[in-house]
């Protein structure tokens, strides 16, 4: 029973047969994450055609600088859906710098206040800004449920855990030089972790340079318990208690 908590459902080829696909591997649910309105209504969609998968509408920092108060109330009210279970992506990137820095840390804190006016969990990414990020979820998302997707806070971890911050590991963690994640994998806490694809990004081996699919995160998982000394079936059963926990607006079906 494992689970995806960060795909991108829209941008695979076939995304039913995919969501098919990963259903019949022993996937018991999936976050379809958005990163801009038309991907997050996608999303949207795509949990109300599959019981087992959960959406996460949101705007990516790349596009901060293209959010206008019409989106912003567009997303709103996609976030109204029943099927929504957290609000994301949202985050900071300085890595790419794709839109200025104030407009990313300003949509990053309106989306912070939006899932808590939904009472929702909030899907953070960050690249090259750790410490902005830190500082930001620690002035405005406290009380909020956070998963920090494709864990690269690999010198934070136990920052991380300290404020509950659940630590959502991505297929890179196979990769033969990722020794860092691999660390951070062994050492966060059981209670903190989860497996995602960012499906189609960032494929395991066997599979790398290929694009992901969400029934690869198997192979995410099978390194996980190998890491941490525990059977691939005590792995799974943890991981899924812990998405369960962490999108608990819905379960997954």
């Amino acid at each position: 029973m494992l689970v995806d908590a960060h795909a991108h459902l829209d941008l695979l080829d076939y995304p039913s047969k995919a969501v098919a696909d990963a259903l019949a591997s022993g996937v018991a649910g999936i976050i379809a994450v958005g990163t801009d309105l038309a991907s997050s209504r996608r999303a949207v969609e795509f949990s109300l055609k599959f019981p087992q998968v959960l959406a996460c509408p949101g705007i990516h920092p790349h596009e901060a600088a293209s959010v206008d108060r019409e989106l912003f109330t567009k997303l709103r009210n996609l976030a109204a859906s029943p099927r929504v279970a957290a609000i994301g992506e949202t985050g900071l990137d300085f890595y790419r710098e794709l839109a200025p820095r104030q407009a990313q840390i300003d949509l990053f804190r309106r989306q912070i206040a939006l899932a808590r006016e939904k009472d929702l969990s909030l899907m953070v990414h960050t690249r090259q800004a750790a410490g902005p990020t830190l500082e930001i979820l620690a002035s405005d998302a406290a009380g909020l449920t956070v998963i920090l997707h494709c864990f690269s806070l690999w010198d934070q971890v136990q920052e991380c855990a300290r404020r509950g911050y659940y630590m959502s590991i991505a297929g890179n963690v196979t990769y033969k030089k990722a020794d860092e994640l691999r660390r951070a994998a062994a050492s966060i806490p059981f209670h903190l972790l989860l497996t995602e694809t960012d499906s189609p990004y960032l494929a395991p081996v066997p599979h790398r340079g290929k694009p992901n699919r969400p029934e690869y995160v198997q192979f995410t998982a099978a390194e996980i318990a190998r890491l941490r000394g525990l059977s691939e079936a005590a792995f799974a059963a943890q991981v899924l208690a812990n998405f369960s926990r962490a999108f608990n607006r819905l379960k997954p079906g």
